[in-house]
């Protein structure tokens, strides 16, 4: 662990958590100094009537008061791919912005973020920031956006409404790229649960086990900190308890707003300890590839490295254990600790409906060949890489041998 080296931490995002938070959006923008705010989501969100649980809120405004709804952009896809951001950002050009509003999953909130950067850099392609897969930006080149900016997640997985990462699918490409800056996280986040209500099972599931993973790569990184570490280990804590309950009762308020709060922790542990994070490696290169969602595809890898790059988790196993439930007092044995804890993360992967590999995605072995090149390839493997036949002894353990003959 960092203790005297230089690290970073901070969480510039404002946090409103409760039941029906989303009515303070139009004063919280006020107090921002926004008068025309767009609202992004996606015609999921739509049809499942969150977009006008959020809209109808300006409505309420009264006697012209607050900012105006000057439009509501629902073209949004998974992945959050180029031609998206691209397409929003022209959108908010279009119809004279000056507030954004991010109201879905990661998706839609990485979306923004990266909308939020091409309007302050007058970029029209944001591929052209992120040339080769990665843009770190931290101070003095970072430097503050005066963009009015409220995220309002509805999924608790990737924490994406408080991290200062913005993941891009590059579709020319087929890669998933990253912005780093301090400054694209939004200035305010509500943590609604009324929003998360509605989540499929499955969904909850492998969204849940995004937030997990962020956790466990940020207790595991080299270079977490005491910071870190708090946030990391109580998230673990959060989501082992309230993971399966959010799952087996959608409705089940306690349990969202705690998966919400977890999945926050989460990210932010993983956002400022970032470095190794091999889960992360293979979700991006096999979601590229396969198109698989980031939250199922981490959820799947998880224990299965975990398992097979045990000394990445070794030192702090004892930590993780315990907060993950396990009972350690039957043994002190790192190499035993960490068996338990590969068999608690399966049981729990179970417990919520969540496959332990890719079957149902079909995937030939012609495919598979390129999966090795792509882990390599992903911008996630430079602080981490691995050597292909391990690439390779990873990956076969979650695509099935009969598929791929």
């Amino acid at each position: 662990m960092l203790t005297t080296t230089l690290s970073q931490f901070s969480l510039r995002t404002a946090i409103y958590n409760g039941s029906n938070t989303r009515a303070l959006v139009p004063d919280l923008f006020k107090g921002l100094g926004a008068k025309r705010v767009v609202l992004f989501s996606d015609r999921g969100l739509e049809q499942a009537g969150v977009v006008e649980k959020v809209a109808q809120m300006f409505e309420l405004t009264t006697g012209g008061s607050g900012p105006e709804l000057v439009g509501i952009y629902l073209d949004i896809t998974q992945d959050a791919e180029s031609s998206s951001v691209n397409a929003a950002t022209r959108y908010a050009r279009d119809v004279d912005a000056d507030a954004l509003l991010a109201v879905g999953g990661g998706s839609v909130l990485d979306t923004v973020k990266a909308v939020k950067y091409s309007l302050h850099k007058g970029l029209t392609n944001i591929n052209e920031a992120i040339p080769g897969g990665f843009l770190y930006e931290s101070f003095p080149q970072a430097t503050y956006i005066p963009i009015p900016h409220i995220s309002i997640p509805t999924t608790a997985g990737t924490g994406s409404e408080v991290s200062p990462i913005s993941v891009v699918f590059n579709e020319d490409l087929k890669i998933k790229t990253s912005i780093i800056n301090p400054f694209i996280a939004a200035d305010i986040a509500i943590l609604d649960p009324d929003l998360t209500i509605g989540l499929p099972p499955f969904i909850t599931a492998f969204t849940g086990f995004d937030a997990l993973t962020h956790a466990i790569e940020a207790l595991a990184s080299p270079t977490a900190t005491g910071l870190t570490d708090a946030y990391a280990l109580h998230a673990i804590r959060l989501i082992e308890k309230n993971l399966p309950l959010a799952v087996e009762d959608g409705a089940n308020k306690v349990a969202r707003m705690e998966m919400l709060q977890a999945s926050l922790m989460g990210i932010t542990a993983f956002s400022f300890a970032l470095n190794a994070i091999p889960v992360h490696n293979f979700a991006h290169a096999y979601g590229a590839l396969f198109r698989i969602p980031h939250g199922l595809a981490n959820a799947v890898f998880l224990p299965v490295i975990i398992e097979s790059v045990p000394d990445l988790y070794l030192p702090k196993v004892k930590e993780l254990a315990e907060a993950l439930s396990i009972n350690r007092l039957s043994s002190d044995d790192p190499q035993t600790l960490l068996s338990q804890v590969v068999e608690k993360i399966k049981l729990l992967q179970q417990k919520v409906g969540l496959p332990s590999n890719f079957e149902s995605y079909n995937i030939t072995e012609k495919a598979f060949q390129q999966t090795i090149t792509a882990v390599a390839a992903d911008p996630a493997s430079l602080n981490f890489p691995l050597p292909p036949e391990l690439i390779r002894a990873i990956g076969e353990k979650v695509v099935p041998l009969q598929i791929k003959n």
